[in-house]
């Protein structure tokens, strides 16, 4: 089968494979690939995957540095340097107000995580 017969995620399909192919309707295109594997490595750490939790659930949709650092044993250089990974993965956005930090998370990017791993309804 040639590589136009597969069609792949993230390129136009001429087959009209729908509008939001997943890992399960068919092949990801590399660039795809890199982008999603970069936000997954992101979160393969424990204590980044609980970061994004606690500021993806927090009331207002953003919390400051200092309230994170409190929550973990590790030493706020060591959080800020784990926010710093979360937000180069394209998973946060920073705001710097006076002292402290703010984070918030970026919906668009989880979804995305979501929809590449979504089974389509068809999928048995």
């Amino acid at each position: 089968m040639s590589k136009q017969e597969l069609g792949v995620i993230g390129q136009d399909a001429a087959d009209g494979a729908g509008c939001c192919p997943t890992l399960l309707t068919a092949p990801m295109a590399a660039d795809r690939a890199a982008e999603l594997a970069r936000s997954f490595k992101a979160l393969g750490d424990p204590v980044r995957l609980r970061l994004l939790s606690m500021i993806a659930s927090r009331d207002g949709g953003e919390i400051c540095v200092c309230d994170l650092t409190p929550a973990f044993d590790l030493s706020q250089p060591t959080i800020s340097h784990h926010l710093k990974l979360l937000r180069q993965a394209g998973l946060i956005a920073s705001e710097r107000r006076g002292t402290w930090v703010y984070h918030r998370l970026l919906p668009a990017a989880t979804d995305r995580l979501a929809q590449a791993l979504t089974r389509p309804p068809s999928y048995l």
